[in-house]
């Protein structure tokens, strides 16, 4: 399932590739997906303590937004952080893909929400029986918290228009 729209916001494409996103609130949304991602990333690290992947992705793409690393390199590690996901139980695999979605940010900036979505999948995915709703709204929640104020209403917009895409994670 696409989590990316086949219209996509200009508010979400850099001015440079014709949209109105400046390059410091790219950075800033990429510093979110970043901390969504590495909110969950221990459900990863306790199945698999020796697969070091998702975590070097989320350093890629602070590297990224220190303008340290190019944008190609970045781009590149999503697949790695991606693949370190594959086989493992729904926990540990969504983490992997925030992980994957957070560094992909550094090329497309609509994959923040790709970070989010799939952080908050693995919260749910490791609740106990009967509390994955209950572990679902508290991820949103916290991450909404974590939003930088002037993004805020862009990230609403943007989790109202695509939340059926990202599996309806962001409804209330």
């Amino acid at each position: 399932m696409p989590i990316l729209p086949t219209d996509r916001d200009p508010r979400l494409i850099t001015v440079r590739r014709g949209g109105t996103l400046t390059d410091d609130h790219h950075r800033m949304l990429a510093g979110w997906a970043v901390a969504c991602a590495d909110h969950v990333l221990p459900f990863f690290e306790r199945e698999a303590p020796d697969d070091d992947r998702p975590r070097q992705a989320l350093e890629v793409a602070r590297g990224w937004i220190r303008g340290e690393v190019p944008m190609r390199e970045a781009h590149r590690t999503a697949f790695v952080a991606n693949a370190a996901g594959k086989g493992r139980p729904d926990p540990a695999r969504f983490a992997a893909l925030a992980a994957g979605q957070a560094v992909a940010v550094a090329h497309v900036a609509a994959h923040d929400l790709g970070a989010a979505a799939y952080a908050i999948r693995a919260a749910s995915a490791a609740a106990p029986a009967g509390r994955a709703e209950a572990a679902r709204l508290a991820e949103r929640d916290w991450q909404r918290e974590r939003v930088p104020a002037e993004l805020l209403a862009l990230v609403l917009d943007d989790q109202r228009a695509r939340s059926a895409i990202c599996w309806d994670v962001f409804d209330d």
